[in-house]
């Protein structure tokens, strides 16, 4: 019989190494022998990476309308990938979940919660992360990170510095409500650093 394998999400703000962590934390549980998929939000699936190109690249929509593209996207990602993956015993490392329209949609831009709530339970039927790792640097040092990087801003990193305020709030009060599920880190360190406590973290949590 095979055993469900874990569900781990990087979540926070712009700049706080999300990609870079997810793919070393892969590294680190295939040097333990253990299946993993690394996976992206938005994105992760055929049809939910076309829909990325239209949040990212674009002017921004109503608050409301982008959520329901999230969670479009979102239900392609657990239908076509997550869920299987999990079913086959993979252990699955995420950039990004649905914790990121929460902090981002609603704590960001004002979307009620209720809304989350009714298209989480839409798209999601239930799935959600094991263990969220929550990746906290203050949002002056994230967007100066997230602005060297050299490639041109998405839409979310043009928006001012109160709306990254507002979105690195949202992830630290998550943290503080769904302790039992989220991990804050400190990723303002030395990224070797953050990898290091990044696996303590799992090993901890999941006893990988």
């Amino acid at each position: 019989m095979i055993t469900r394998g874990r569900f781990i999400t990087f979540e926070g703000g712009e700049g706080g190494g999300k990609s870079t962590q997810a793919r070393r934390l892969a590294a680190h549980l295939c040097a333990r022998g253990l299946p993993v998929l690394v996976t992206r939000e938005p994105g992760g699936a055929p049809g939910a990476e076309a829909i990325r190109q239209v949040l990212l690249g674009g002017q921004g929509l109503d608050p409301v309308a982008e959520a329901m593209l999230l969670f479009a996207g979102r239900r392609e990602h657990a239908v076509q990938t997550i869920r299987p993956a999990l079913e086959a015993g993979m252990w699955v490392i995420c950039d990004r979940f649905a914790d990121s329209t929460l902090a981002y949609q609603v704590h960001g831009l004002g979307m009620a919660r209720a809304t989350f709530d009714t298209l989480a339970g839409l798209a999601l039927e239930g799935l959600r992360p094991d263990l969220t790792l929550i990746l906290d640097v203050p949002e002056a040092i994230g967007m100066k990170r997230a602005m060297a990087r050299g490639v041109a801003a998405d839409r979310y990193e043009r928006l001012d510095a109160a709306f990254h305020g507002r979105v690195r709030d949202g992830f630290l009060a998550l943290a503080r409500a769904e302790p039992d599920r989220c991990a804050v880190v400190d990723a303002t360190v030395a990224v070797d650093e953050v990898t290091a406590a990044v696996a303590a973290v799992v090993a901890e949590r999941l006893s990988a």
